[in-house]
Parts: structure tokens; sequence; C-alpha cells
């Protein structure tokens, strides 16, 4: 009975739980919140729709980073010539530190509803809160923060109960997709889709897989062959956990703003703080203090994780030694890189850049970034390097298809904005 108790469950999970969590970010809440107040509960499928392939890669991901115990852009780069990697890596550093920028936006701003002052004071605050933490806790302790972190976003499924909902109405749009062929709806799938399988959570997952296989308690599995289908199990479980989880908060953040914005003719929400404000006078107090609250706290696990996993990309490209478990005196690249991307998104807060600006070309740059990405990642597992891996057929043809599926939203997008 032990083996199954919620202790033992809560120990066993680890960087799937983190990296799903990571996902439902201040900017990933912003999406999730204009797509229930622009359309009601019409896209709750989307979140169904994408959890198999969303799980898939990351798992595969995941494998990879513990099997090889390198991260994820080390192995890409056995499988890529240089010319297209070095532009791949540029361009998910800009895209995680435009994010970094938004989401310490949508905290400072959340804070500010809650408690008045300076947005950007706090926005600044939270930044160094981040970064310090992430160069001076070592991996093994981080890891558990960051794990009891993931527990702010069930303010969202708090905030769900606080206000009426016609589950009925929401259980049918969920279970009989709905999608016009307009502009508006394709980009906001489009949107939801990029939102939710984004490239910087393959680095950070494979990351941290490679981070515990390194650490002498999973060391144990390598040297016996029955350990390793153990793992693979465990890696498994904790990743669809993570990415159930994520998709569940995002399905309640979707319902919860269709119920209340929506419902009251509020069909434009630009920012995550914005949608706590407008949940105020139509969710009650509780409501909006739950909401923001949940924003602060999402935003403080996703920032480390944006930093981090950016960092450890640009690291193995460049053959630096790069590890959250190693002092910053013997990792200067490394945590050189963490400080220039959360930092970096920090300045970008006293430019005069439209934070929704930063947000659409995330998404972008992070949609079109996933393509070639996942396309490489699935090339590693496919390639006879690596065939000790041994994927089961399901997941690969999973893996395939995410990238197709990431392939049609690009196209989607670029079709939309033309």
């Amino acid at each position: 009975m032990s083996r199954f108790s919620a202790r033992g469950i809560w120990r066993a999970l680890g960087p799937g739980l983190i990296t799903g969590a990571a996902d439902d970010d201040p900017s990933g809440i912003a999406t999730y919140s204009q797509a229930g107040a622009q359309f009601g509960f019409t896209l709750t499928w989307t979140l169904f729709l994408t959890l198999p392939f969303m799980a898939a890669i990351q798992i595969i991901s995941a494998v990879i980073g513990w099997h090889t115990r390198q991260g994820l852009a080390r192995n890409i780069a056995k499988v890529l010539p240089a010319w297209v990697l070095y532009p791949l890596i540029a361009s998910l550093l800009v895209a995680n530190t435009i994010n970094i920028a938004a989401d310490l936006a949508a905290m400072g701003e959340a804070l500010r509803l809650v408690v008045g002052g300076s947005a950007l004071v706090f926005a600044a605050i939270f930044g160094v809160i981040c970064l310090v933490a992430e160069v001076l806790i070592p991996y093994h302790r981080y890891a558990g923060i960051l794990k009891f972190m993931t527990l702010v976003l069930l303010f969202y499924v708090a905030a769900a109960f606080t206000v009426h909902i016609p589950w009925g109405e929401v259980i049918r749009a969920t279970v009989t997709p709905k999608l016009d062929l307009n502009r508006d709806m394709i980009l906001m799938v489009v949107a939801v889709f990029g939102t939710t399988i984004s490239p910087y959570l393959f680095f950070w997952q494979a990351s941290q897989e490679a981070e515990e296989s390194r650490m002498s308690l999973r060391k144990l599995y390598s040297e016996e062959p029955k350990p390793v289908k153990n793992a693979f199990r465990t890696i498994s479980i904790d990743t669809w956990v993570g990415m159930f989880f994520s998709n569940l908060i995002a399905f309640f953040i979707i319902v919860t703003t269709a119920a209340t914005l929506h419902s009251s003719g509020i069909t434009h929400i630009d920012t995550a703080a914005q949608a706590a404000e407008a949940l105020r006078p139509v969710g009650g107090p509780f409501a909006f203090a739950l909401f923001a609250l949940g924003i602060i706290g999402t935003g403080m696990l996703a920032v480390p994780v944006l930093a981090g996993s950016a960092a450890y990309a640009v690291a193995e490209v460049f053959k630096l030694r790069g590890s959250l478990e190693l002092p910053a005196s013997r990792a200067i690249g490394f945590y050189a890189i963490v400080a220039a991307a959360t930092l970096g998104g920090a300045a970008l807060l006293v430019t005069k850049i439209d934070p929704i600006a930063m947000l659409f070309w995330t998404a972008v740059i992070n949609g079109i970034v996933a393509v070639p990405i996942m396309i490489a990642t699935m090339l590693v597992v496919s390639s006879k390097r690596e065939t000790r891996l041994n994927l089961p057929r399901w997941l690969m043809v999973l893996g395939w298809l995410s990238a197709a599926l990431m392939a049609v939203a690009v196209i989607l997008l670029i079709w939309s904005s033309l």
C-alpha cells in the first residue's frame, strides 16, 4: 500500500510535472483567457486534442536526455549541420528572452492590481529573485522548490468553482468540436497550439532528465537492463501526469473566462493581468485574487524554466560546462546565459515595445522554430546511433504526428496573417 501513498506518488513526479506546469506561464494564461473571452467554451476541445501529441514529444525529449545524460541541443547537433543548428538555438534564445519579458510584465501588473504600487518595480524584483534562486540553489534542491510551486496552478481550478458554470454546455463544446474557418478562430487555434507545444519545454525536460540521470540515485538504472524499462515507465507516467495537469489547468482558465467575461460581453483580453482585472466585477473579489496570485506563482515557475532552457541549449551547442547542480564558479558561461536571458527580459520592460507585440512575436518564433526542432528530435531517436533507446512504435508515430501538427499550425498562422 505504501507504494501508492500520496507521498510516494508525489516523490515519483518530477521533470514532467514541472515542465507541464511551466507551460501555463503568464503568456499562456493570456492566450487561454483570450480564447475563453472571445469564443466562450467553443475551443475547450483543443486542449484534449493537443494532449497526446504534447506528451509524446516531451516523453521522447525526456528519454533522450535520460539515456544520453546530455541535453537535447547536444543530441540534435549530431543530426543537424551547424548552419542550421545555430540559427535555431539563437531563435530559441531570442524567443525565451522576449517571453521572460512578457511574463515579468504580467507578474508585476498582477501584483500591482492586488497591493498597488509600481508594476515595473515589482517585475524587476521578480526577475532578480528568479535569477538569484537559479544561481545559488543547487539543482536537487531547486527542482523540489519548482515542483512545490506547481501547486499554485490549482488557484485556477479554485477560481472556476467560485463562479457559476453551465457544465452541460462545457461538456457539449468539449466532446463535439466546432471549428469555423474564419481568420480569428484559426488564429486563436494556432495560438493555443503554439502556446501548448513550445520548444523551450523540450530542451528543459531533456536537460532535467539528464541532470537526474547524472545523480547517483538515477545512475543505478543505467547499470542493469531491467531497471531501464522502469525508468521509461517512470518518465512516461511523470510526463503524462505533467502534461495532463498542464492542459487541465488551461481548460479551467478557458472555462472560467468564458463563464464570466464572454457571458458578460467582454470578448477581448490582451494580457493575463487584464483577465484578472476583468474578473473582479463579474467573478467577485475572490476569483480575481485567485487568478492574480496564480499569475504571480506560475510566473515564478516559468521564468527560471525559460532562462534555464535557453542556457542549457546554448551551453550544449558551444560545449560549455553547464548544470544547475554546479556552483556558479564552475559554470560561469552557463550562468552568464541564465543571467543574460533573465536580465535581458527585465530590460525589455523599460522599452516602449508593446507587451502584446512581444507575446505575438514570441508565439510566431516558437511556432516556426518548433517544427525543425521536433523533426530533428525525431531524427535523433530514429538514427542508428540512438536505436538502443528502443522506443515503442506508438510513441514514434505520435512524435512524428506532433511535428506534422505544428507544421500545419505554422502554415495556418502564415496563411491567416497574409
